[in-house]
């Protein structure tokens, strides 16, 4: 059984990007279910959003999409081996889909930055079985939406449309979809599609990531990591504060 560690409101599968792959095809093999990428922003948001925290905690699987995470589970009492962000969960995910013959759909972003997506996993892995449509699209066309995929015979369903939109769409659509795993994974269409830019691999070491995406899309992220990057440091240093003083910490 996989170690699970307790980090505040969220429950870490330990696992490396490629052992959260192979998980994810052993879920399409005995039944399915969805897979949570949750990164310092989400836990947070999860403090207060009750139907997002309810969302991740019935995940068959739950990962660390941030090296903050990876950092601070020895404070609660467990080990995550490294971080597991979406974008590079996908391309583990769709080499190994290509070689198996999985179909992959991906929902989100623009019309022509999921496109672009779609011809840039395509061209890493030719045998592909791949399609999408984007992620703009009203509450009354959800249904058709989901339909859709259903109608692609996907069964690897990767939802780029951010926390909580993401979510609440797998949720309410689930029996809809027809997917085995489906995976919401925030803007990684953009980066994909070549809309944004990934920090080099020594800044997401350091976990700075946030301040090269905060550089790209300063006024939608700016109020969010302000609240959620400060409450995050604040929490984890009352942790060990408690540690140190050799009591408990309330979340």
């Amino acid at each position: 059984m996989t170690e699970c560690v307790t980090i505040f409101d969220g429950h870490f599968d330990a696992l490396t990007c490629d052992q959260a792959a192979d998980a994810v095809f052993g879920l399409l093999a005995t039944g399915g279910g969805w897979l949570c990428t949750v990164n310092v922003s989400t836990l947070m948001m999860m403090r207060t959003d009750l139907k997002l925290r309810s969302f991740v905690a019935r995940a068959r699987l739950v990962v660390a999409d941030g090296q903050p995470l990876v950092w601070c589970a020895r404070l609660f009492g467990g080990r995550l081996p490294e971080r597991v962000a979406g974008i590079e969960l996908i391309e583990a995910l769709c080499a190994r889909a290509a070689n198996e013959q999985i179909a992959v759909y991906l929902l989100g972003a623009t019309p022509q930055l999921v496109q672009r997506a779609i011809v840039a996993l395509r061209g890493r892995h030719p045998d592909l079985r791949i399609a999408g449509s984007d992620g703009y699209f009203s509450a009354a066309q959800a249904d058709a939406k989901a339909d859709a995929v259903r109608a692609s015979q996907a069964r690897l369903l990767l939802v780029g449309m951010g926390v909580p939109r993401q979510e609440a769409f797998i949720e309410a659509q689930w029996e809809r979809l027809g997917v085995g795993v489906a995976i919401g994974v925030g803007g990684s269409f953009d980066v994909l599609g070549g809309a944004r830019f990934r920090a080099p691999r020594w800044v997401r070491r350091a976990g700075l990531e946030w301040v090269i995406r905060l550089v790209q899309e300063p006024f939608r992220l700016l109020p969010r990591y302000a609240i959620t990057n400060s409450l995050f440091c604040l929490l984890v240093a009352r942790k060990a504060v408690s540690r140190l003083r050799g009591r408990p910490s309330a979340n």
